[in-house]
């Protein structure tokens, strides 16, 4: 098992988290909506695994690289 860190591509706002934490989650599934200019970004599951830890929450803003959940493959 490994944890893999899903980090953010773009500066925004945290619109919507779609999965909550001891989720089951697949390759590509969406894990939360980022908002930028009037703009909605999905993150995507880098692979499958289990959602172990989100450091984020609706209503948060987060910049390019931050980490956002914690996956373990």
């Amino acid at each position: 098992m490994s944890l893999i860190d899903v980090k953010t591509e773009i500066t925004g706002n945290v619109w919507k988290i779609e999965v909550n934490e001891g989720d089951a989650v697949t390759e590509g599934q969406m894990l939360v909506i980022l908002e930028s200019m009037k703009m909605e970004i999905p993150i995507l599951s880098p692979e499958d695994g289990v959602l172990k830890e989100l450091r984020i929450k609706e209503g948060d803003v987060t910049t390019e690289g931050n980490v956002v959940a914690v996956i373990e493959a």
